[in-house]
């Protein structure tokens, strides 16, 4: 009995660093492991009842805890901007891609599979519903595309650029369908970043694909008439020959965005200046870019505002009574 005391005295002040009562630590186990192997079966099976009581005791008393500490994360949740409808008094709060597609500017940033061509084909049938007439703009950063999906896509933005001016910037990479889906804007409405890049490349099967011989050799044989297809719709959005377009793309073919205005895929590079207003107009505020109109406070005849180094001329204060409104009147004299 004594050893048994030994024993569990030992474990339970092992036990006390723990922070919950179940969760013991290696050391503990082997320690427990080494006493009962030194215990007959009885003796053992005694001590086995025991620690789970001697644990919690020690646990939840004034003994010496650790404390767990969270790691400090980024929300992982969709971030919430204030929207103030039209004709409302009261702005709610929305996520930012619903504010978005009620300003008509959608965010392509994911792999565009059945899923995501389905989404983006509703949520453009929905603006046309909406306004026909009014422009839409749309934001690429396509990792790829299946082939199938993004041809509906496709077909979607010719038949909508036909009533209302589509706006496609490519901000960091669209590879395979996406640059294609870029390319599809209104012509002089197709735009860049600078350091922003297209892959162009042969589609591949969506998927493995399992059967008969005759049935895989018809599956190839589809596969590349839609990328025969689609070399094709390349060669009508960028002006170069279809020799030209097979020949590039035969491996993968990277263009940055200097290279694809001069392909013919896109129509311009926005370029940061310091007198130039944005060239697609000032709906999306990033940044000072190449334009028409002279960016606001950046001329030579600065009148003022925000910003400004001029001095705006303060107009002189109104004249107001000596008394005050709240008392009566005080007769002078």
């Amino acid at each position: 009995m004594k050893l048994i005391s030994a024993a569990a005295a030992m474990l339970a002040l092992l036990s006390s660093s723990c922070q919950e009562s179940d969760a013991y630590s290696p050391s503990y186990r082997s320690l427990k492991k080494s006493s009962m192997l030194n215990l007959p079966s009885d003796q053992s099976s005694s001590l086995e009842r025991r620690l789970p009581k001697i644990a919690g005791k020690s646990g939840g008393g004034g003994g010496m805890s650790m404390t767990r500490r969270e790691t400090i994360k980024m929300p992982s949740q969709t971030p919430m901007v204030p929207y103030k409808a039209p004709g409302s008094d009261y702005a709610q709060f929305v996520d930012i891609t619903s504010a978005m597609y009620r300003d008509r500017t959608m965010m392509i940033s994911n792999f565009i599979d059945e899923e995501a061509a389905n989404s983006i084909i509703s949520i453009i049938l929905y603006l046309r519903k909406e306004d026909p007439k009014k422009p839409i703009d749309l934001y690429f950063n396509v990792p790829g595309a299946i082939l199938r999906p993004a041809l509906a896509v496709y077909d979607l933005l010719l038949q909508t650029r036909a009533q209302c001016e589509i706006s496609t910037v490519n901000l960091g990479l669209c590879t395979g369908m996406g640059a294609l889906l870029c390319g599809a804007g209104t012509k002089g409405k197709r735009s860049a970043m600078p350091n922003s890049r297209f892959l162009l490349h042969r589609t591949g099967m969506d998927q493995p694909f399992q059967g008969q011989a005759t049935d895989i050799a018809l599956e190839v044989k589809n596969v590349k008439e839609w990328n025969d297809r689609v070399e094709k719709e390349f060669a009508l959005i960028t002006g170069q020959p279809l020799e030209k377009i097979q020949n590039d793309m035969k491996r993968d073919f990277y263009l940055s965005s200097e290279e694809a205005v001069r392909y013919g895929l896109i129509d311009q590079v926005l370029l940061p200046t310091q007198q130039k207003r944005a060239a697609r107009g000032q709906a999306a505020d990033l940044g000072a870019f190449e334009g028409d109109d002279e960016q606001r406070y950046q001329g030579d005849d600065n009148k003022g505002g925000f910003g400004s180094q001029t001095q705006v001329q303060q107009p002189p204060p109104d004249k107001k009574d000596d008394d005050d409104d709240d008392e009566p009147k005080i007769a002078k004299g």
